[in-house]
């Protein structure tokens, strides 16, 4: 099932994809080749698939990139299994339980990797997203997708701040071939992207 679900590696990071759920949420698991240690960013759905996961990558905490029903379906059974799960302080109402709160601009220790916190918000008040120090890999959550931003319509989304947050947050000090892996669907880059911010604004969504 690992070799399966292999999305992306380097000489220092592995990176597997897992689809799960009714609206198709992609789940990842970052993993230091050095020390075999890894996280879970998104405990969607399907909590038996993510445990067996987690079990086989040697998971040791999960990361929630938002706190919106669709990605946080399989927490408490992550939770039940002893796994300690993180998520921003502004959507932490939407869980029941948690363990520990992500603030912006820390790193996250996953072995010899290093994992920096971007706070992102305009999806949901408190949407965050994480780039892998040393390789050109972003976890953008709902906040970024091929052709623009995530929706805003829901309650607690802000369509001016999400803009900002794309812009100054990823735009600005990415650089162009990092790899953007979202929440849902296929990946993109930032270079892909970037050009097309102004479309953005202009379409309103």
């Amino acid at each position: 099932m690992t070799a399966a679900t292999l999305h992306y590696e380097d000489t220092q990071a592995e990176i597997h994809k897992l689809v799960v759920g009714p609206v198709d949420n992609n789940v990842f698991v970052l993993r230091c080749r050095e020390t075999g240690e890894a996280v879970l960013i998104d405990a969607a759905n399907e909590h038996e698939k993510l445990l067996d996961l987690c079990r086989r990558l040697d998971v040791r905490k999960v990361l929630e990139t938002h706190g919106h029903w669709d990605h946080i379906q399989a927490v408490p059974q992550v939770r039940d299994a002893g796994y300690e799960v993180g998520i921003t302080g502004p959507d932490s109402s939407e869980l029941d339980a948690y363990d520990f709160v992500l603030d912006d601009e820390s790193v996250i220790e996953v072995g010899r990797l290093r994992l920096h916190t971007i706070f992102t918000p305009g999806h949901t008040p408190g949407s965050m997203c994480f780039r892998v120090e040393g390789s050109p890999v972003l976890f953008s959550g709902d906040t970024l997708f091929p052709g623009g931003p995530g929706n805003t319509s829901y309650p607690g989304g802000d369509f001016a701040q999400i803009i900002r947050s794309i812009d100054e947050r990823l735009f600005s000090p990415l650089p162009a071939e990092t790899q953007v892996l979202p929440g849902h669907g296929d990946d993109t880059t930032i270079g892909a992207e970037r050009p097309r911010l102004q479309e953005y604004v202009d379409r309103g969504w």
